[in-house]
């Protein structure tokens, strides 16, 4: 069955590497999911957001003349708020994927973390001992 471009299928997770994780579509042929289309927010560690054996849906970006093909999860999951099943041995669970935040929720849950962090530093300010002299 040939790849089309921009279709949605599905596939496994067969290997990851620092610039993106190779995965293997329903009709047995490997494609590169690069990092900068893992996700909508920036990915640093590609582990954090996949792991080997994790089925995930892919849309086909490109297959060129050489048989590569470039995959997308980013623009797969485009509009659709999904959980992430990750099975790994035995175990299964389900992770919610995480809405990209903007700059003021990040602003703000950056604040809110650093006081409850100040807060439990117990640090009592103790008044001078040159208060009210001059």
């Amino acid at each position: 069955m040939p790849l089309e471009t921009g279709k949605i299928t599905t596939g496994k997770v067969k290997s990851l590497a620092p610039f993106g994780a190779f995965v293997e579509l329903e009709n047995g042929e490997t494609g590169l999911v690069h990092i900068s289309e893992v996700a909508s927010n920036y990915v640093k560690e590609i582990s954090e957001h996949l792991c080997v054996g994790q089925e995930v849906k892919v849309k086909i970006l490109s297959v060129d003349e050489n048989g590569k093909i470039n995959l997308s999860i980013k623009k797969a999951s485009e509009n659709k708020k999904q959980n992430v099943k990750i099975t790994r041995a035995n175990d299964t669970w389900v992770k919610p994927v995480q809405e990209p935040m903007n700059f003021e929720d990040m602003l703000s849950k950056f604040k809110q973390e650093s006081d409850e962090k100040f807060s439990k530093l117990d640090i009592v300010k103790k008044p001078s001992r040159r208060a009210g002299r001059k």
